[in-house]
């Protein structure tokens, strides 16, 4: 149960595939094979970087995942008169940059249009007096983020920098989060910042040029400002249609925002979702976008945001509400790094905050934090579980799109104890076993927390009553000498994370029993159930193996190894066939994914990071969904804060305690 601190930043994502070693798994990869220039793809073109200093360059980004070609195109400035040019290359490749001199002049408070050689609008961008000058940039990421003037030399030809500079205005958090050209022609913007953004000066201009610029303030319904963490929902005065655009620019001319959509592309309404605007067959303006029934390419959004990344930009969205008496989030501490060789989120980058302001309050926990252990239920995957440190258990389902406590079971959670029904263990970690029941680690006795208590205990989840006692207890304490010294601190250093792995996947996978160095026959541990048990110590990033045995002993198979000073959570997940190590802001924010290698031994395979745009907090429990919830070659993932502390007071996240994004099937 270590301290946590923050950071921000945005990414993207293209579809593609995800590699394990040996291992192929549908999800997404940055690099992309070569592939021909498709002049339908202009979609994914962006305008990356400007300048009117002189020499008018321009950059052009391509975020999507094959070669666009630009023969034919034309650029025009704020006369609307289009002009070929002459660009460095015939095509942009997967990833990226095409620059070229404007053949007219680029001026103070001027715009740029690029259009196909059909005609059609591929992006814009305005800016106001001196804005360009030396240049001006993306500073989320390529293709992505809000356009600030640079304050290094220009990067024409390369990435963009990766941060925003400090003091980007707060209207640099307004998005165009959802769009709709069926009829009503309907708007959605979204603040994402942590403070209202007045936005009565603004105005917006679709993809056609001959349109003048409509105010927001003038548009019905009429809107002057957008809270923080909050929607403002307009129709378009200009109208919408096919192969059509949106560009929202502030009252000093600067854009803001954009999107992009193809033919039927915005019918019933386009809508930021993990992998970029989809079309979408649910509209959901002015509320948290469902991207239920969404379907990928619909359009492509500009975004901004700090980070790195091309392509769409990652959101935090959703959150919201005031803290309840009592519930005090922790603070933020220190951090450990990655491990080397750590890759980026393959899944979605945009996350939601996923439950209420302060939802887990308790009587023994009142300050509604400490929510640690997850995992989905195999047999039902629309349930969670979820551990509360302060000896507590939860069964969450989904209602609006968050997770709650299911009032069938409690809605107020239930009251665990050690065996014999006495004191107050310290809940971390939480697996499914094969036959239905929880397993939960406990690090110590939070009523005697200076002594380490390191145990695995047995609910059965449908026993009546509102106190759960275990069926079973595993007692492992006298295994880790090191944590008994008297002090609350290092006896906090135990078994903060708990997984269930099927005998089937040891077996299949030849994984070599330690004890014996044979390939390992569960039919010598006649007791043991159907799968082994993987126990990861905070103290040192260690999983240690056992077998529960039906008659209260148990079997030590060992340690393995994650690579990684600390373990907060241990899950084994079959879409992907791996067990996984999630580590917080000890290591990064990380997730190791462990494979059986040739030798039979268990092994770390990939270390992934959580997307960027997520805070840097006590992040100690982590679920993926099961691949039969699969959606558009997605699935969920959630996060647990055991701090509440998101970004901070003041900000949409502080005061919850459940992330969810989505990872690869």
């Amino acid at each position: 149960m270590p301290t946590s601190h923050s950071r921000v930043g945005v990414a993207s994502v293209c579809a593609a595939s995800l590699t394990f070693s040996g291992l192929l798994v549908t999800g997404l990869l940055a690099a992309q094979p070569a592939a021909a220039a498709d002049p339908s793809g202009y979609q994914n073109v962006r305008i990356n970087e400007v300048t009117s200093s002189g020499n008018d360059t321009v950059e052009l980004y391509n975020g999507g995942s094959t070669a666009v070609s630009i023969s034919g195109w034309k650029m025009a400035d704020d006369g609307f008169s289009p002009q070929s040019f002459s660009p460095s290359a015939s095509s942009i490749p997967a990833g990226g940059f095409v620059t070229f001199n404007s053949p007219k002049g680029l001026g103070d408070s001027d715009k740029l249009v690029i259009y196909t050689s059909g005609g059609t609008v591929v992006d814009r961008v305005d800016w106001a007096t001196d804005r360009a000058k030396p240049a001006m940039a993306r500073c989320g990421g390529d293709g992505t983020g809000a356009w600030v003037t640079a304050t290094a030399a220009a990067t024409f030809g390369s990435a963009n920098a990766a941060g925003c500079p400090a003091g980007v205005p707060a209207a640099s958090k307004v998005v165009v989060n959802e769009v709709g050209s069926d009829g009503s022609d309907t708007v959605e913007l979204y603040n994402g910042g942590t403070s209202a953004v007045s936005i009565g000066s603004w105005k917006y201009v679709d993809g056609d040029t001959s349109h003048s610029a409509a105010s927001v303030s003038s548009s019905s319904p009429s809107a002057t400002s957008i809270p923080a963490g909050g929607y403002v929902t307009f129709n378009s005065a200009i109208g919408l249609g096919d192969n059509d655009s949106l560009f929202l620019v502030d009252g000093s001319g600067n854009t803001v925002d954009s999107a992009s959509w193809a033919t039927n592309g915005a019918k019933p309404s386009d809508e930021r979702c993990a992998t970029g605007f989809q079309t979408s067959a649910n509209a959901t303006f002015g509320a948290v976008n469902s991207c239920s029934g969404s379907t990928p390419g619909g359009g492509t959004g500009g975004g901004t945001g700090g980070g790195t990344g091309g392509g769409t930009t990652g959101q935090l969205l959703g959150g919201g509400g005031s803290l309840t008496s009592g519930c005090t989030p922790e603070a933020p501490g220190g951090t450990g790094s990655a491990p080397s060789g750590t890759q980026a989120w393959p899944g979605g980058l945009d996350v939601t905050v996923a439950d209420n302001v302060c939802a887990f309050t308790t009587s023994t926990g009142p300050e509604g934090r400490d929510l640690s252990g997850l995992a989905f239920d195999p047999a039902n995957p629309s349930v969670l579980w979820a551990a509360k440190n302060k000896n507590w258990l939860y069964k969450l389902v989904k209602s609006n799109g968050k997770w709650v406590p299911d009032a069938t079971w409690s809605a107020t959670g239930k009251q665990i104890r050690f065996a014999g029904g006495t004191g107050l263990p310290d809940a971390e970690g939480l697996t499914v076993g094969s036959n239905g029941h929880l397993y939960v680690t406990s690090e110590r006795d939070n009523g005697n927390n200076t002594v380490p208590k390191d145990t695995v205990m047995e609910f059965d989840p449908t026993a009546t009553g509102s106190t759960l006692t275990p069926l079973h207890q595993w007692d492992m304490t006298a295994q880790f000498p090191q944590l008994d010294t008297g002090s609350k601190d290092d006896a906090n250093l135990g078994f903060e994370g708990v997984g269930f792995v099927p005998d089937s996947w040891l077996t299949a996978n030849g994984w070599v029993n330690p004890l014996t160095g044979a390939a390992y026959n569960p039919a010598n541990y006649p007791l043991h159930g159907g799968g082994l048990f993987f126990a990861g110590l905070e103290y040192d990033g260690t999983l240690h193996v056992y077998g529960l045995n039906s008659d209260g002993s148990f079997t030590t198979f060992g340690t393995v190894s994650t690579g990684k000073p600390g373990v907060m959570d241990v899950t084994y997940d079959a879409g992907t066939q791996r067990i996984v190590a999630t580590c917080d802001n000890t290591c990064g924010e990380t997730h190791t994914f462990l494979k059986v290698n040739a030798s039979g031994a268990i092994v770390p395979d990939v270390t992934y990071t959580n997307p960027a745009v997520m805070p840097v907090d006590n992040l100690e429990g982590f679920a993926l969904a099961p691949t039969s919830t699969c959606a558009n070659g997605f699935r969920e993932a959630v996060w647990s804060d055991d701090g509440i502390y998101g970004f901070g007071s003041g900000t949409s996240s502080y005061g919850h305690a459940l992330y969810s994004g989505t990872f690869p099937c």
